[in-house]
């Protein structure tokens, strides 16, 4: 009974710290200016105000950044799924020489940060001309989500008997038929769930877009771009917050929407194989 109290309480603790910094940022998207400057902190949104998002919205460049972000984490989504998926499947139905030093090399590539590579990259796209581009940016992003959706796919598909394939074989589909037939659909949770989590790594990267988009601000993503909301007397907090939930929103909405199949994935792809 105190073992489970203890657990009970120790997971509200966690969710409290975890969810508040949401709230809070939610909470202050809301408000008025005047309370949000207020020495006394409110922790409900009385009055409500709307202003805030009127703000985010009308600024400029909203929707051009807003359409940054989808094309560079979109673009290196995709590019990540479809090489990944070759990878993955070779390393889990195919047996050949240098397989097990591929899977380490894999494996240590998702445990390098990224942010130690930052000068190398930003030295290797000034040297090709690739500053200043989404192209860069997406890149990046790509090589930033390959890792994960590798072990996230090898796991997933080492979960998927054999036998299946085999017993497609021998109804008369070619290995490539056999493959798009049967396995590929059993992997639509796996393949969501590692679309959403390089989605959420790219659409929320700051530093690579802070550094490799210089000159041309056009190009900006929206991660760069809520860092401009200032004003006369600092930053706009309030429109800041409110950039920030807008921001959140389709993660939020994408996750929910796919949480079954996602959660599944999860699992599939970490305890499999």
């Amino acid at each position: 009974m105190i073992g489970r109290i203890s657990r009970t309480t120790a997971a509200l603790v966690v969710f409290v710290l975890s969810v508040f910094p949401v709230y809070w940022m939610v909470l202050t998207a809301f408000k008025p200016t005047k309370d949000i400057q207020s020495a006394t902190p409110t922790f409900l949104p009385v009055p409500i105000t709307f202003d805030h998002f009127g703000t985010a919205i009308a600024a400029k460049g909203f929707f051009s950044f807003w359409r940054n972000s989808l094309l560079v984490a979109g673009g290196a989504v995709v590019l990540a799924l479809l090489v990944a998926l070759l990878a993955a499947f070779a390393i889990a139905r195919l047996r050949w020489k240098g397989r097990r030093a591929f899977v380490l090399m894999v494996f240590v590539a998702q445990m390098t940060p990224w942010e130690a590579l930052l000068i190398p990259i930003y030295v290797i796209a000034r040297d090709t001309g690739m500053l200043d581009t989404l192209w860069i940016l997406t890149l990046v992003y790509f090589m930033m989500t390959l890792p994960f959706t590798i072990v996230t796919l090898r796991g997933f598909l080492a979960a998927i008997p054999v036998d299946l394939e085999e017993a497609a074989q021998v109804d008369g589909c070619t290995r490539g038929q056999a493959f798009r037939k049967v396995v590929f659909p059993l992997l639509a949770p796996g393949l969501l769930a590692t679309s959403l989590f390089g989605f959420i790594t790219a659409w929320n990267e700051f530093a690579f877009a802070n550094v490799l988009i210089i000159k041309d601000q056009d190009d900006r993503t929206l991660p760069v771009w809520l860092s401009s909301f200032n004003n006369t007397f600092g930053t706009d907090w309030g429109a800041t917050m409110a950039a920030s939930t807008l921001f959140m929103l389709p993660v939020l909405l994408i996750f929910i929407v796919l949480q079954g199949r996602v959660t599944t994935g999860i699992v599939g792809g970490a305890v499999k194989g």
